[in-house]
């Protein structure tokens, strides 16, 4: 009983530096990116069940394998290192936009490369999807919902909680 106490302990104290290391790197990611507007997973998931409102297009900025392991259900690729802006053209200049990768990094350097192309009402998803599936919000694949995200590396990977943990 005594050793299951210590891995009880253990996971929590994990757990706990699990969630300051993700509020850091969120903080450092929020300051790099000043002028980058944020959405919350908790606001998007509001803002994608609310017919009242303009759907969003949600643009997922990870790797094609990363998008293939799993991604928002509306979300469509968009290559970070060389986005088409033509997928932009066809959508209303109005209706918001939200980007996501990971953990937010990626997509706010994209969302602030659209901002100075001129775009608006672009939005940087905090916490990206990591944060989306720690929540507990569905993730899908092939249009299909999945449990699991791809980690994008063994470091980053430790920010997801295990049961969304997608083993390379």
């Amino acid at each position: 009983m005594e050793n299951f106490n210590i891995i009880c302990k253990s996971e929590r104290v994990f757990l706990q530096v699990q969630s300051l290391v993700f509020k850091f790197l969120k903080l450092l990611i929020r300051l790099k990116f000043s002028n980058v507007e944020e959405i919350t997973s908790k606001e998007l998931a509001q803002l994608l069940l609310d017919s009242a409102k303009p759907r969003p297009l949600v643009l997922d900025a990870r790797s094609q394998t990363e998008y293939a392991v799993s991604h928002i259900e509306t979300a469509t690729h968009i290559d970070f290192l060389t986005p088409d802006l033509a997928v932009l053209s066809t959508f209303p200049k109005d209706n918001p936009i939200v980007v996501y990768c990971a953990v937010g990094y990626r997509s706010a350097k994209l969302v602030q490369q659209l901002d100075e192309a001129g775009m608006k009402c672009i939005y940087n998803l905090s916490g990206g999807i990591f944060q989306w599936a720690n929540e507990g919000r569905l993730i899908f694949k092939d249009d299909q919902p999945t449990q699991v995200v791809h980690p994008y590396n063994a470091i980053w990977g430790k920010l997801l909680k295990a049961p969304y943990h997608a083993l390379e």
